[in-house]
This record gives C-alpha cells, structure tokens and sequence, in this order.
C-alpha cells in the first residue's frame, strides 16, 4: 500500500468511527430550518451534505482544509519556478488533511506519470466525433471510455465488502486524474490544431507536462497552470458539479461515472461554462466600442446596456461569496507579477472597477463582486490560448481533484445513496399552507 493511501485509509477509518459515535449520541439534533423559498429556490443554502476537501465562506472564500488560497500559495511545494504551488500537494492536501513534503509531491507526480497511459479506444472515439463538437462534449465522452478500465467496477462485481469500497476507488480517482491532461490536450489538439498531438514529457510535472502537450512550453504558461489547477480544484460540495458528482458516487457508481456526471453539470453556462462565456462577453464589448482599450465610461455604458437589455455581466455574482472572489485576486496579483500592459487584462481590471458600483446601484443584487470566471480567460488569451470553447475542459481537469477526493472520502465513511425528499404543489398548498 503506498504512502497516501495508507495515510488517507488511517485518516478517513479514524473519521469514520468518530462520526459512528457522534450520530449515536447526536443523531436526532436539528441542523437547519428550512424554508419554502429554499424548496422553490434549489435548495439554496441547505445545509444537507459531508463535504470534506474544502469548505466556503460568504467572506473569506474558499478554505481547502482550512487554508486559504494565500497561505497555499506560500505552503504548498512550488514548481521549478518557485513562484506557484504544483495542484499534486493540493491533492495530497485534500486527501489527508495535511501539507506535503517536496517529496511527497515528486512522488504524486511519479505516479500520475506510471498511470497516465491512455488506451487507444478513447481516442478512436473521439476520432469518431466530427470535429466541430463541443470540447466538453468530448470530454465527457472520453471520460465515459475510459471507464471500461474502471478497478471499482470490476472488483464490485466480484463481490466487494462495503468496508473495502473506499481502495479500488482510490486507485480509480489517482488513475482518472492521471489520465485526464493527456485526454483534455487530444480534444485540444484535435479541435483546434489539426490533430498535431504532442506526445508527453514525464520528466515535468503535472501542471507543466499538461501545458507542453497543449503545445505552450511557455515558462510564464507553465506557472500559470499550476495556479489554475490549484485554485480551480475545489469549491464545496454544494455547487452543481461537486454535488453532481457526489449524487452519482452515492448510487455506487465509479469514479469515471460520477466525474462524468459532474462534468455535464460543469458544462452549463450557469456554471462553469461562464468562464468562456466572460471572455466572449468582453470580445462583443471591444468590438461594439471598436476599441482595445476602452475607458471607464464607455465601459459603463456597455455594462448598463447589457442590464437593460435583461442580460447578465458574466464573471460576476455569486450563490455564496460576499466579497470579491479570492480565486479572482489571487490571478489579478498573478498578472501584476507576471503580464505588464496587456490590453485584455486592462480591460479585466477597468470592469472590475467599474461593475461592482453598478450592481449595488440596483438594490437587488446580493454579491456584485467578480468571481474566478472575470479573470481567467484574459490570462489564457495573453499566453496565445485564444479557444474559449476549450476553457471549461481546462476546469475540469482542476475540478477533478477536488470532486474525486470527496469522492473518496464518501465511499471510506461509508456515505449512503443519497435521496431527499419532493414535494408537489399541490401539497405545498393544501397540506403545509392548509389552502383550498
């Protein structure tokens, strides 16, 4: 048994009997009241699910095991540039709770290398696709392939006690994240290079080896991957691509399965398709100006313009944050170090000071601050990654990390099927409101 996974069963059969006793004694307490606009509303802000890797705060964002994105970015083992932390100590963070050594993160690396061999069949099946299919549409594909090679599945079918369900889904997560830059650069490479693949270089890690075989062996690129694998990993269970991928774990389903489910969710433009819908939105804008360096007033113009027409500003709002993104600043203070006047990440910047003002002025509008979408695809367009189309397939490959340690974590404590409870209006009005 390696060193993580030794690590993460010593943790996660420690949390699992302290659980076992609390619900024994504390089973019954009430957590939450819940109210007729959360049922109407999408369960908004339910507090219903175990989500271990990361928590949310309305304030200070993101928390991955209770460190916020400055403290990893100064805790968690860097590159070869010394500046960003590689996603692998994330991982390793997500899964046991504790910061990484260099070493262990050179070996997260080693094995995601040995495991990252592809088998020919997926890429006969995207091959199959006609060219102009979506990228997450072919991601999902590829991801539902690569499930024939499934551990989880074929020993369950064996007959697997539920005690031992929590192995064969660790090496189907460590085997899926392995696999999944050399996928997502095949769709890449295939959509928009005319099939000019790069072959892998194991001697980078995994950040790195995923931007040379996109074809960007930019040092600046390289860097700039390893903080968007970072950040983009996580952000609590209850948001449409974890809790999609925990809804489909929780039926038994494998690891591939449930990723690819919570890929579906992710390629919706309330979620994470938004990040190519910014980038978009902001190209319309300079084109309608007919400008590259618009300034703030005519920014606020185009902004109002897009609200009166009933339209959204993409990149803004948020279902929990109440403050500007910490994902959002963290690649703002990325481009301050590393990107001197690029004319698209200007642009970002005067939208940011502007819209927040704008937003509030409405009376309405609970969070008009950016979140993580506002920023990264000027970041991506000034390294020369200019298909948008593709940008939801680069969040997936980060979101990967933290959906598949949860998905761990819920098969070592034992998580059951989950399935609450529906309502009909009909007897929303007649039996709770008592109306005739």
């Amino acid at each position: 048994m390696d060193n993580l996974k030794k690590k993460f069963y010593e943790k996660s059969t420690e949390l699992k009997g302290e659980i076992k006793a609390l619900l024994k004694e504390h089973g019954n307490a009430k957590v939450d009241e819940v109210t007729l606009a959360q049922v109407f509303g999408g369960a908004r802000g339910i507090k219903m699910m175990i989500w271990e890797p990361s928590s949310l705060d309305p304030v200070e964002g993101i928390r991955f095991r209770g460190y916020t994105i400055p403290e990893l970015r100064q805790l968690l083992p860097k590159g070869v540039c010394g500046e960003e932390p590689r996603p692998e100590g994330l991982f390793w963070l997500l899964m046991t709770g504790e910061i990484p050594t260099a070493e262990d993160v050179n070996w997260l690396t080693g094995q995601w290398a040995s495991r990252s061999h592809v088998p020919d069949y997926v890429f006969q099946a995207l091959d199959a696709l006609p060219k102009d299919t979506h990228p997450m549409t072919q991601f999902i594909i590829a991801i539902s392939a690569l499930q024939n090679d499934s551990v989880f599945a074929k020993r369950y079918a064996e007959g697997l006690d539920k005690s031992e369900y929590w192995d064969p889904s660790y090496e189907d997560t460590m085997n899926l994240i392995a696999r999944l830059p050399r996928v997502a650069a095949y769709i890449y490479r295939r959509s928009f290079h005319h099939d000019q693949h790069i072959n892998p270089d194991f001697s980078l890690d995994w950040s790195a080896n995923f931007a040379h075989m996109l074809g960007h062996s930019d040092a600046d690129f390289q860097k700039l991957m390893r903080l968007y694998l970072t950040i983009h990993a996580d952000h609590e269970g209850g948001n449409a691509s974890a809790h999609t991928t925990h809804l489909v774990g929780s039926t038994l389903s494998d690891a591939y399965l449930s990723f690819a489910g919570g890929m579906s969710a992710l390629a919706g433009p309330l979620h994470g398709l938004a990040n190519q819908e910014v980038i978009g939105w902001i190209f319309n804008m300079l084109d309608t100006l007919g400008t590259h360096s618009p300034d703030k007033a005519q920014i606020e113009k185009y902004v109002n313009d897009t609200l009166a027409a009933g339209m959204v500003v993409p990149g803004y709002g948020h279902a929990v944050l109440r403050r500007p993104d910490p994902r959002f600043i963290a690649q703002k203070e990325f481009a301050e170090r590393n990107i001197n006047g690029d004319p698209i990440v200007e642009v970002v910047w005067k939208i940011f000071d502007v819209v927040p003002g704008i937003l509030e002025g409405l009376g309405k509008v609970k969070n008009p601050w950016p979140n993580v979408d506002a920023h990264s695809g000027a970041l991506l367009v000034h390294y020369g990654m200019k298909e948008y189309e593709f940008y939801t397939v680069l969040f997936g490959v980060s979101r990967a990390l933290g959906v598949l340690a949860s998905h761990c974590w819920s098969r070592a404590l034992g998580m059951p099927l989950e399935r609450p409870k529906s309502l009909t209006y009909k007897w929303v009005k007649e039996e709770f409101l008592k109306l005739s």
